[in-house]
């Protein structure tokens, strides 16, 4: 019980893994805004009272590992990540002064799962990921 937080009435140790896509499966996930986001999803999770402890950015998806207290539901604090980073996207890479309505840059939906006792195994995957998933296309090239 090391990793107990609290707010002014109640301890708390709630983590989740949590993946989205972009819009399409677009592999846009590269270059500059693959350099940046992570710090913006960072700032972003602090506004929230959150803390990303662990995250990867994918070509084509985001993982993290994220501590969400308990004040705010799983869905607000995605919706706020995908939502204000899709805005930060369009006003930086596509020199749009405002988010139009309509545009997004993330694919609705997310995957959710609560972390437990398996925090290491969870950390260590997303860590993985991709040296796995180049792994699994090199030998779907042989079939």
């Amino acid at each position: 019980m090391n990793n107990v937080n609290s707010l002014s009435h109640s301890k708390w140790e709630c983590k989740y893994h949590v993946v989205w896509i972009p819009k399409c499966r677009r592999k846009v996930l590269f270059g500059e805004l693959r350099k940046n986001l992570g710090e913006v999803f960072h700032d972003l999770a602090r506004q929230k009272e959150s803390k990303i402890l662990e995250g990867h950015l994918q070509s084509d998806h985001v993982h993290m590992l994220i501590s969400i207290p308990p004040k705010y539901s799983v869905a607000q604090v995605v919706g706020y990540l995908k939502g204000k980073s899709a805005i930060h996207i369009a006003r930086t890479y596509l020199g749009q002064k405002k988010n139009y309505g309509g545009m997004s840059f993330w694919a609705r939906g997310y995957f959710v799962s609560t972390v437990g006792t398996d925090e290491g195994v969870v950390r260590t995957y997303i860590r993985e990921q991709e040296k796995e998933d180049s792994r699994v296309e090199q030998l779907s090239l042989f079939k």
